[in-house]
């Protein structure tokens, strides 16, 4: 048994040593996320509602009961009495109203857009965690390549200082690397805060703090061009769900019309009831007997009642008139809607194919700014360049690399949002991008 226990403490230790990956953050934030839970709620409370809908349509049965007791001042007879109602059972049934049938049915599209709106929470959690994710990614590149920028300038700034203490180099060229160096420092406490920032983030998102997490693994990471704009825009009319929750608003809206219009139509309801009433007479018997003891008395009703409105002072009138604005209002909503599906669909389209460009342009770009800077150091070490062509090629190195970081992860997130305008971005599509990563990456990270 302890042996047991000792290896589940120890396989749990391993574990958490591990870094995460982007499903595992995913999974943590879906247990947590409140706003995730909230719609969830708003979802059963909606669907909830429909019964209550219902309910009008049904039946509707009540029971009721008294007893009393009249003292009173006695009469010439002398007598008192004490009589209640035994029972009295009603029942009506709505034969025709047309307002709890449109009713029900708004109730039900209410519903449908609180399930709507659900799906749409958790693909937007799938994005804002991928993003969150994939930020502190990107500020952990841009820190690692600041750093090592500032490494490179600091050791050009110790030879160049060692160069003119034996009189190679001008002073000058010391104070172009110090401020060089200068510079490199202030942009790597500019680089920590935006970790830091971006650490916090993910931490809003899934509610933990990560020490470590998987980055992007260069020997997996491949880019892939997407379908055809005009197939994405085809499809996105029936799977984005902004479209259909727009959509069903202005089918609420024109049925809010007919709700409206029934105040000009009949209602009729079939009413039934029986009853039984019970006397008890008592006092000095003065009288005939026919004062004296119990008695009770009932009867059974079934009828149809048949209600016609004539005339409500404009009211019916009103209603119908605004309920017809309502419905234009959403008519032009759903317009603005689509329109500004079609905008961001584009939008991550151009993004996705202008990352691919970037990357393959600036993984050329590194390949170039490392020959330059080779170059420049050897035409330094014989006097044909000057130590500001060999910081600014430094510079460009590093700059090139933080560059191509970014393109990767734009063409990654960009790829979240293609699929989020679409309205069919799921958790598998995480899956995709995790097998991009592997490599596991401090986020403690403190300056040097």
């Amino acid at each position: 048994m302890k042996k047991t226990i000792t290896f589940l403490i120890g396989l749990a230790l391993s574990q958490s040593a591990f870094a995460e990956n982007l499903v595992q953050v995913y999974d943590q934030a879906k247990e947590t996320n409140p706003e995730l839970r909230s719609s969830y709620a708003e979802k059963e409370k909606a669907y909830s509602a429909i019964s209550g809908s219902r309910a009008s349509l049904l039946p509707q049965v009540g029971l009721s009961a008294s007893y009393g007791v009249d003292h009173g001042r006695r009469d010439t007879s002398g007598v008192k009495s004490k009589s209640g109602n035994l029972y009295n059972l009603t029942l009506s049934q709505s034969i025709f109203d047309y307002s709890n049938w449109k009713a029900l049915d708004i109730t039900q599209k209410q519903a449908s857009i609180s399930d709507i709106a659900y799906q749409y929470q958790g693909q937007t959690l799938i994005l804002n965690t991928s993003v969150a994710y994939f930020n502190v990614l990107k500020a952990l590149d841009a820190l690692s390549f600041i750093d090592a920028q500032k490494k490179a300038i600091y050791r050009q700034l110790e030879q160049t200082r060692q160069q003119h203490n034996v009189g190679l180099v001008a002073i000058t060229d010391v104070q172009n690397a110090q401020s060089n160096y200068d510079l490199t420092v202030a942009q790597q406490v500019s680089a920590l805060n935006e970790l830091n920032n971006s650490i916090e983030d993910l931490r809003q998102v899934s509610g933990r703090f990560y020490s470590k997490l998987a980055t992007i693994n260069t020997n997996t990471f491949k880019t892939e061009a997407p379908t055809n704009i005009n197939t994405l825009l085809k499809q996105s009319e029936t799977t984005n769900l902004n479209l259909l929750t727009m959509r069903l608003n202005r089918d609420i809206a024109k049925d809010q019309i007919k709700l409206a219009e029934s105040g000009y139509m009949p209602t009729v309801s079939l009413d039934a009831s029986t009853n039984l009433n019970k006397t008890d007479r008592y006092g000095t018997r003065t009288t005939s007997m026919n004062n004296y003891g119990k008695t009770y008395s009932g009867d059974n009703k079934v009828g149809v009642s048949v209600n016609i409105p004539l005339f409500s002072g404009g009211a019916t009138m009103s209603q119908v008139s605004q309920a017809q604005q309502n419905y234009v209002s959403f008519s032009e909503q759903l317009e603005s809607t689509n329109r500004s599906v079609i905008n961001q669909l584009r939008s991550s389209y151009n993004n996705i194919s202008s990352s691919i460009s970037s990357i393959k342009a600036y993984q050329q770009a590194v390949v170039s700014a490392q020959s330059s800077l080779e170059a420049t150091t050897s035409g330094y070490e014989v006097g044909t360049r000057t130590i500001v062509d060999v910081l600014n090629a430094t510079t460009q190195l590093y700059s090139s690399k933080r560059n191509l970081s970014d393109a990767k992860y734009t063409y990654l997130t960009s790829l979240l949002q293609l699929k989020y305008a679409i309205g069919t971005l799921t958790a598998e599509d995480l899956v995709t991008l995790n097998n991009m990563l592997g490599n596991e990456v401090s986020t403690v990270v403190t300056m040097n």
